[in-house]
């Protein structure tokens, strides 16, 4: 049985257990996770908050995180804007990147989700509004979600990812981490 982690990770910390390289200290896994012999099954970058799944097992790590096995992430993403539904079909239909095309996307617009707090908090604008989507992927590059929403004209403010297929970051505390067998 694959050794598997669920691990809620924070604002600020990188998807790595070193930070090697790097003038100023930053958080990494290793200040969270003391296991040994678990490696992160994909990335989430440094400014994005919430699932992390980390395991013991190669081929259980390549299911998760290689992009030809299409495992839906789903991500909780605050947005600057009021987008209507029609402003939303060019995620649906798929968006172009400077590196292509992307795969259609799932999207709604949802009510504010009940979340922890960030740290440090999301800067609001009074004048500006702001909603929050739920948005699919099957496919993972870097900073994908940030980059389609920006393409849209709706600039990412927050984005936490709540879900890699079955698992879920529900009832993990930012910091925390669950463990299961896979």
């Amino acid at each position: 049985m694959a050794r598997l982690i669920l691990f809620n990770k924070p604002f600020g910390v990188l998807s790595q257990f070193t930070d090697r390289g790097s003038e100023t200290v930053r958080a990494t896994l290793s200040d969270y996770i003391a296991a040994k012999g678990v490696y992160p099954a994909g990335r989430l970058d440094r400014d994005s908050e919430g699932l992390l799944l980390l395991c013991d097992d190669g081929r259980l790590q390549a299911r998760i995180s290689d992009p030809k096995f299409k495992l839906p992430k789903t991500y909780l993403v605050q947005v600057e804007g009021d987008p209507l539904e029609q402003d939303l079909e060019p995620l649906r239909r798929g968006v172009r990147l400077k590196d292509g095309m992307t795969l259609p996307a799932d999207v709604r617009r949802i009510d504010a989700p009940d979340l922890w707090p960030r740290n440090p908090p999301i800067r609001e604008r009074k004048s500006v509004p702001d909603c929050w989507l739920k948005i699919t992927l099957r496919e993972g590059r870097n900073r994908q979600v940030r980059r389609m929403t920006a393409a849209v004209g709706l600039p990412t403010l927050r984005l936490v990812r709540w879900s890699i297929g079955d698992w879920e970051v529900a009832g993990i505390a930012p910091g925390a981490f669950e463990e299961t067998s896979a």
